[in-house]
């Protein structure tokens, strides 16, 4: 079945009563390995729904197969919203799930007159940068590190929690020509960072590999964000992912 059609049967909607928002707390463990003490627990998912957040969920059928939670801020005097977490089961991606849940995250946001999202992402997950920046449009000018510190997750490899935070502009011209299919304007390309094509592997056979893969990117971001510079793109190939920074209009 096509990406397209095997998506359309999928139902998003917000998380109905405690018996959902249970089933999100348990997809957390199948999804990331999370240890128990690790998980998002129920009450932050109640509470969410309660203060202004989102609790979003994909169906198939009957079955949860991907969840999204937001919590409500305020930045400049101005709300919106943190996308603390969103997962989808293995043998659901690649499959536009994961878009379809933040569209649906976007239109619900921009009905209600808010018109940033932030997350943070792990910039060693490729996939993830490009799906974040080419895909949905998103911007980056900060960079934490060690945010969450270590966890158990084996998709974290032992490595430091070091976070990009992801920008999304809802109604910016970059947005709405990405979401469109349209190449979005943007400045000269002044620095970029590459990061190995293989580094999942790298991260899962030589963790010390991995973290000097990690810290030479985490000090190239550090230092071009001092800069001014912003994240404007990101580029794949065989051997690589690629960031790519410039100047950003309302940096």
């Amino acid at each position: 079945m096509a990406e397209g059609q095997e998506s359309r049967r999928i139902e998003i909607r917000k998380l109905s009563g405690l018996d959902e928002l249970n089933e999100a707390v348990r997809l957390q463990k199948e999804i990331w390995g999370f240890a128990d003490i690790e998980l998002l627990p129920l009450r932050l998912f109640v509470v969410a729904q309660k203060v202004g957040g989102q609790t979003l969920g994909a169906f198939d059928g009957g079955r949860m197969v991907g969840f999204l939670l937001a919590v409500p801020g305020l930045k400049q005097g101005m709300p919106y919203l943190h996308s603390h977490m969103m997962g989808v089961l293995p043998e659901y991606r690649n499959l536009g799930v994961g878009r379809r849940l933040k569209l649906a995250q976007r239109d619900e946001a921009l009905s209600r007159g808010i018109r940033l999202i932030e997350w943070t992402f792990d910039p060693l997950e490729l996939k993830n940068a490009f799906f974040n920046i080419e895909r949905l449009g998103a911007i980056v000018r900060r960079y934490v590190l060690n945010q969450y510190g270590t966890t158990s997750s084996p998709l974290h490899g032992g490595l430091p929690t070091d976070r990009c935070v992801a920008e999304w502009h809802l109604d910016s011209p970059r947005v709405l020509a990405v979401l469109e299919g349209r190449e979005p304007e943007r400045g000269p390309v002044l620095e970029r960072i590459a990061i190995p094509a293989g580094i999942a592997e790298i991260r899962a056979s030589d963790p010390a590999k991995a973290r000097e893969i990690q810290a030479a990117a985490s000090r190239k971001f550090v230092e071009y964000f001092d800069r001014g510079l912003a994240v404007i793109g990101f580029e794949r190939s065989p051997e690589a992912g690629v960031y790519l920074f410039g100047k950003w209009p309302s940096a």
